[in-house]
């Protein structure tokens, strides 16, 4: 069986952290969108890759299947699941709704070194959209970055841990079409909502950071379902 290209992105892990390992490195092949709805894992090909038996892989596998981020297949394969537009639109809302609380909640307990982390995200998407031939894959990443400096600055566990989740199902969608349509990036929709929700947190603006995360979500989840490659 070839190797999926995806699987070649990933480096080795160290063997002391196993499991945890393994989960976040598959997590983060959901989170960026290298791998895309219906593409198969296949265990054995993950450990290889990682470095590691198939236990702790399999460890992993399960806790994604279990977060619904993966699913097992009638024929037990493992496969990142198909996502209709209803589930799409069910999970763009629950994200508009929490992702823009947490960005609220930053705004209120951000701390120096949290605005520092947002800053340079943003600074970093924005040069890359600036750039002749951007790098789409570096786009997804600093973009997921800057997300997450945010929700992080809410210095709220459980906040982060439920947006890990929402991400989980909706990053192959939402990352895949930024990698596939770079003109998203041209347009600089994501670069002006990241810009009002830099200089609301930065001001202490609750309002106005939640209307630019929930505003950056609405607008790429607009984008995806006009395209029309999801399943009503």
């Amino acid at each position: 069986m070839n190797r999926p290209a995806a699987l070649n992105l990933v480096e080795p892990l160290d063997r002391q952290t196993l499991g945890e390992r393994a989960y976040a490195q598959l997590s983060d092949l959901l989170f960026s969108g290298r791998m895309a709805p219906g593409d198969k894992l296949s265990l054995r090909q993950a450990a290889d890759v990682l470095g590691v038996s198939i236990m702790p892989i399999r460890e992993a596998v399960s806790r994604l299947v279990a977060d619904k981020a993966l699913e097992v297949t009638p024929n037990r394969s493992i496969r990142v699941p198909r996502m209709t537009a209803t589930q799409f639109r069910d999970l763009t809302q629950a994200r508009i709704e929490i992702e823009g609380h947490a960005a609220a909640i930053a705004a209120r307990t951000r701390s120096d070194d949290d605005l520092v982390s947002i800053a340079k995200a943003e600074a970093a998407m924005r040069a890359e959209s600036l750039a002749s031939k951007p790098d789409l894959p570096r786009a997804v990443e600093f973009n997921k970055t800057f997300h997450f400096a945010v929700y992080e600055a809410a210095h709220s566990p459980t906040f982060v841990e439920i947006i890990r989740a929402l991400w989980l199902k909706v990053g192959p969608v939402i990352n895949l079409d930024l990698r596939a349509n770079p003109e998203r990036l041209a347009k600089g929709d994501a670069i002006r909502f990241h810009a009002q929700v830099l200089a609301a947190i930065k001001g202490g603006d609750e309002a106005a950071a939640k209307a630019g995360i929930s505003a950056d979500i609405s607008s790429a989840a607009n984008v995806i379902l006009s395209r029309g490659g999801l399943a009503e």
